[in-house]
């Protein structure tokens, strides 16, 4: 993610456009928490992710002092404060890099309830963590999808989350034509797999390894609060 700070621009519009399109969701969510409508606050996510890109506030990150999702909020606050009496409507779409924002799917998993008083830095935190799972469960797609097993991910990644403990590997062995055998060593895989992805995500945003255990743990305690 870092990446995106360096100097070379075509590489830097690529980098940034991918830490947008995986974490566009937490920042939208920070932002409506703080009171603004869903039209304001799309183009205020827009607008703070180009603003990171033009000011190349990445490239004086240092990877060695903080995690990446720490600056991100930090940086977001800041720009918070800085526009708050600004109108940002009419720069959208001046050439800036936009990201495809659903209005309805926006609401739908980041809006906020007026009457939730979970505070926005723990919402940011929530929605940061949701994101790198998504992410990674993009990513386990992707590769199933290129191996040609995509009938088998999609039968097998109910196993991923808290569902499965309903799951009867006899039905999924039925559907799939496997045996039970064979589908559990397949779900062992893939939930092996998708650990390694998820850590993988973590690891691009802190500088040490020790950090990755660290944020994994920090991440999880989010999704449980």
């Amino acid at each position: 993610m870092l990446a995106a700070g360096r100097s070379d621009s075509t590489h830097a519009r690529s980098a940034l456009e991918t830490l947008c399109r995986t974490y566009w969701q937490p920042i939208y969510a920070f932002v409506r928490r703080q009171g603004h409508s869903p039209h304001d606050a799309q183009d205020l996510t827009q607008e703070f992710f180009a603003r990171l890109l033009e000011n190349q506030s990445l490239a004086d990150v240092d990877r060695t002092k903080g995690r990446f999702r720490s600056f991100l909020l930090a940086s977001l606050k800041h720009f918070l404060a800085n526009e708050r009496d600004k109108v940002h409507a009419q720069k959208r779409g001046g050439g800036q890099v936009l990201i495809p924002i659903d209005a309805q799917s926006a609401e739908t998993t980041c809006g906020v309830d007026p009457a939730d008083r979970t505070t926005a830095d723990k919402i940011f935190d929530r929605r940061w963590a949701l994101a790198v799972l998504d992410h990674a469960l993009q990513r386990l797609r992707e590769e199933h999808i290129r191996a040609g097993k995509e009938t088998l991910f999609e039968q097998l990644k109910v196993t991923l989350t808290e569902a499965s403990r309903s799951v009867r590997y006899t039905e999924i062995a039925a559907r799939l034509d496997m045996s039970e055998g064979a589908v559990k060593v397949a779900v062992h895989r893939l939930r092996q797999r998708y650990r390694e992805l998820v850590r993988a995500e973590i690891a691009d945003t802190v500088a040490t390894a020790s950090e990755v255990e660290e944020e994994i743990r920090a991440l999880f305690s989010a999704l449980a609060t």
